[in-house]
């Protein structure tokens, strides 16, 4: 039986994710200075996930391109 394309793995499939586990949590929480070590790990508060997404360096390329220029009609 051939396996269906959503259910690969790929090779770039290990990003950000959305959900932190419980124990991921906890450190954040700990990061965050609001967990105390008599808390109940149940009902854990939410915490925030940041996603980072990197720019690319598009905008050097073109000063370096413009520099170029200038420099060849002098």
């Amino acid at each position: 039986m051939t396996m269906n394309k959503s259910l690969r793995i790929r090779k770039g499939g290990g990003g950000s994710r959305g959900v932190l586990s419980r124990a991921e949590r906890i450190a954040k929480l700990k990061e965050l200075e609001r967990w105390a070590d008599d808390q109940s790990p149940l009902g854990l508060p939410k915490v925030r996930v940041y996603k980072i997404s990197l720019k690319k360096k598009k905008a050097k390329t073109e000063e370096t391109a413009e520099e170029g220029k200038k420099g060849k009609k002098k």
